[in-house]
């Protein structure tokens, strides 16, 4: 999968041997299309499902090529155990640093309008920022986490008092992108969706 410049290569267990020869598949690629690959930022990452008491040998690291614990993937941080709680403690503290921003900006004079659009565009966006991918894999206590940041900023007037709880903000998030998946016959996710289901048609209601 390629995003501008980031190319990610997955490679599943079963096929873990072949992980050298995909990689100098992406290096014959990037010099076909006049490209190079930069070794010295690639990284790798296995993943592991921390709830399965089998215990996994990993393999070898590849040569020239650092293993991380925790990868940066389009902004959002993912562990090696599909875990992004680091992501979203990292997020709450960057937005945590904005409150000082709209202090300030409170201070020469902002209504509090222009307070809740700014909040809305800089922190609101931030914590729901690619949050379809990464909301599944937050716990409770990250949950609750972004709550008490979201009641802090209600509190001081940053934010409206009818903003959403943390978890309604995420349910629009996943309703707005499956609405666009559904009605959208070119959208990258619709080939995913299942056929439409013709049990209505069979029932005469009247």
């Amino acid at each position: 999968m390629k995003y501008a410049d980031d190319t990610y290569l997955v490679v599943p267990s079963a096929n873990i041997s072949t992980r050298a020869l995909e990689i100098n598949n992406v290096e014959v690629w990037a010099a076909a299309n006049n490209l190079k690959l930069n070794v010295s930022k690639t990284r790798e990452i296995v993943f592991q499902n921390p709830r399965r008491r089998i215990v996994v040998t990993l393999p070898l690291p590849l040569p020239g090529i650092s293993r991380e614990n925790s990868l940066k993937i389009l902004g959002v941080t993912i562990t090696n155990h599909l875990s992004a709680s680091d992501h979203l403690r990292q997020v709450i503290s960057d937005s945590a640093q904005s409150l000082y921003a709209l202090s300030v900006l409170r201070h020469y004079g902002l209504t509090a309008v222009g307070l809740h659009a700014v909040f809305h565009a800089v922190v609101v966006s931030r914590l729901i920022y690619a949050a379809p991918a990464w909301s599944g894999f937050i716990t409770a206590t990250d949950r609750q986490r972004a709550d008490a940041f979201l009641r802090r900023s209600k509190r001081c007037g940053f934010c409206p008092p009818d903003l959403p709880e943390f978890h309604e903000l995420l349910e629009e998030c996943d309703d707005e992108l499956f609405n666009k998946t559904m009605n959208n016959p070119h959208h990258t996710l619709h080939s995913l969706l299942p056929p439409k289901s013709t049990a209505t048609q069979r029932y005469q209601l009247r």
